[in-house]
């Protein structure tokens, strides 16, 4: 067994204590669990995603000795290969934005991955843009998994997280709500789910600005949108804020003991909005995007943001 054979096969936890608001229940007959993607081995869901895309460039002869992966990130995907980039042995390249936390940058680091930072500026797209020059400018160096582009992504999510949700939940969720980076998470789950069952609804979220703080998710509206979404496939859209995911992180870690990041809090906030809205029986799944613990020196921590 290797550190990839642990990618997958993540728990689906319930949380039955947070609320929309604190001190008031949900609905009755409204369950909410959510898929635990930290427990994979670099943590968080990006390592499904990075393990389908290298493979499938090892399969095709595209990466092999002498290439090094390159790529942009907010920084999970990066963190994801860089781990897999030094388990197989090849170098790798990643560009993202400066203002990432420095715990992620520190991870890739340490991994022995090479950090181009890009202007806080440009956010995710400005990175996509230096990454894609770079790998066009020099195809007989790197390997460009293109994360935004490459249907390995979304399929990582068909084949894997849809089935293990569908197996762990016997069928019987009734909502999948979930974020939207490079939009693999949901595109690849939410079809294959509605597959299995054509009644279930399935709801995107997005962050209600442009300007936001949700590490990891787009505004789809203003962002260079990734080439295999499709706003069809979702029923319905809902807008967070980021202020009110913060809070909702806050609550995680000490209401259900959950320490994970932003990104898995504006799905959780989504999800409690969603069952403000629904009379029971109703079992809601979301994503649990990554650990918190590469977020620890965040302000958002000590309730100042």
């Amino acid at each position: 067994m290797t550190i990839m054979d642990l990618v997958g096969n993540t728990p689906l936890l319930e949380l039955p204590k947070i609320s929309l608001r604190a001190g008031k229940p949900r609905p009755a007959g409204v369950s909410l669990y959510a898929k635990a993607e930290f427990c994979n081995p670099s943590g968080s869901v990006k390592d499904r995603a990075a393990k389908a895309m290298l493979l499938e460039g090892i399969a095709q002869g595209k990466l092999g000795p002498g290439k090094t992966i390159i790529d942009a990130t907010s920084g999970n995907t990066g963190i994801a290969y860089s781990m897999m980039g030094a388990a197989l042995g090849f170098p790798v390249k990643v560009f993202l934005p400066a203002n990432a936390s420095a715990e992620r940058k520190g991870i890739m680091r340490q991994y022995g991955a090479e950090v181009l930072e890009t202007s806080p500026l440009e956010g995710s797209d400005g990175a996509y843009l230096a990454a894609r020059e770079a790998a066009e400018a020099r195809p007989e160096t790197y390997f460009y998994p293109d994360q935004y582009n490459n249907d390995a992504n979304w399929k990582a999510h068909y084949r894997g997280t849809a089935p293990e949700i569908w197996e762990q939940t016997g069928g019987t969720l009734t909502h999948f709500i979930c974020g939207m980076g490079t939009s693999g998470t949901f595109m690849g789950t939410s079809r294959r789910l509605k597959e299995l069952k054509a009644a279930l609804t399935v709801i995107a979220v997005q962050p209600d600005s442009p300007f936001h703080g949700i590490e990891g998710t787009k505004h789809m509206a203003s962002t260079i949108k990734p080439g295999f979404y499709d706003e069809k496939q979702a029923d319905a859209f809902l807008e967070v804020n980021t202020e009110e995911a913060y809070r909702i992180a806050r609550r995680l870690a000490r209401e259900e003991g959950i320490h994970v990041g932003v990104s898995s809090a504006a799905n959780v906030l989504a999800a409690l909005k969603l069952a403000e809205t629904l009379e029971g029986p109703a079992l809601i799944v979301t994503i649990l995007c990554d650990t918190g613990m590469r977020y620890v020196s965040d302000q958002f921590w000590d309730g100042s943001l």
